[in-house]
């Protein structure tokens, strides 16, 4: 009788654990800003760049889906087809509704509009109109949160951060009828605590500005996207990040986001999911200081030893790993320095 239960047991957990990367969803959140604003490099990604990505998303087998549906298959763990893609745009700047999604209309796909909403109601240069969005709705794109004022959210005391939303989403209710879904942190900052006040606000995921891909076993409250611009929108990276898969990890140390004089430089270190195999050629870069030297602790766990501290403001660590054919297997983090 104990030999049966010892043998139901392995099968169950057997059954039940998620290594099979291949059986499970995941997708490709691309970040743009502006569109054909040259003044702005570090935001903006030119019309031609553009003209080049939409191009091979067309021509090369990629499922474009709206960010929402994306997110309920991971939520509910139901398959996606290989080398799907969300399309999101943060900011609502006016180059958005004047080259952005008529180009966007054209080719048939779809984004999400990340929209702060204080610039729209100071009615900021630059930027759309509450008018804009409307008609952003209609031509079918959606739209996220972005917080009122695009604070830096982790400077923030936690009865700040939650005015932040209770005033966007007045103003979203207000303007277009309903209060978005999705959340994404303006610049990608973000802590725990910040993250914990996000989640309990109602929404179904928030985003960041760290690379990575979309799957099931990500935080869904911290999910990564590749970020664009006129610097990194060459069609030679747009090609290897498009096509990414994900380098599945667990217990992500430090859990924390951001750093404080005790955890800085951080104590960077995860464990890889048994499906991914081979670990020999994974590698791994920090902002401002290249490649890590990683330690295997055993068959799974990778930990780096940065060798010096993160200055103040946002860093990012990105590990790939080859998956052959030309893919890549994608995992980062931003940590964020007051």
């Amino acid at each position: 009788m104990v030999k049966w239960l010892q043998t139901l047991t392995l099968a169950l957990f057997i059954t039940a654990s998620p290594t099979v990367a291949s059986a499970l969803g995941h997708a490709v959140a691309l970040m743009y800003h502006r569109f054909g604003e040259d003044s702005y490099p570090s935001t903006n990604t030119t019309l031609s760049q553009f003209d080049s990505q939409i191009r091979h998303l067309k021509e090369n087998g990629f499922t474009v889906l709206p960010l929402s549906q994306i997110v309920d298959s991971l939520r509910s763990e139901q398959p996606l087809p290989d080398k799907t893609i969300a399309l999101t745009i943060d900011d609502a700047y006016a180059s958005v509704i004047e080259y952005g999604l008529p180009k966007l209309k054209a080719a048939g796909f779809t984004a999400t509009l990340f929209v702060s909403t204080k610039p729209l109601d100071d009615k900021l240069p630059g930027y759309m109109t509450w008018d804009d969005v409307r008609r952003a709705i209609q031509m079918g794109f959606d739209i996220g949160a972005h917080t009122s004022s695009h604070a830096h959210l982790a400077d923030l005391s936690l009865e700040e951060v939650g005015r932040e939303i209770a005033e966007s989403n007045a103003r979203y209710k207000s303007e277009l009828g309903f209060i978005p879904e999705l959340f994404a942190y303006p610049y990608g900052e973000a802590s725990s605590a910040v993250r914990e006040v996000i989640q309990e606000a109602g929404y179904l995921a928030a985003f960041g500005q760290h690379s990575g891909v979309l799957h099931n076993f990500e935080d869904m409250f911290y999910l990564p996207r590749f970020a664009l611009n006129e610097t990194y929108g060459a069609i030679e990276r747009f090609r290897t990040l498009a096509s990414s898969i994900p380098l599945i990890v667990r217990d992500i140390t430090p859990r924390d986001m951001m750093l404080g004089d005790d955890d800085n430089p951080p104590a960077f270190g995860f464990t890889v999911d048994p499906s991914i195999g081979a670990l020999s050629t994974l590698a791994c870069y920090a902002s401002g200081i290249g490649r890590l030297q990683l330690n295997q602790l055993g068959k799974r766990r990778i930990e780096a030893r940065l060798p010096k501290k993160f200055s103040p403001g946002r860093h990012r660590v990105n590990c790939t790993l080859p998956a052959g054919s030309g893919r890549w297997r994608w995992f980062g983090r931003q940590f964020y320095v007051r």
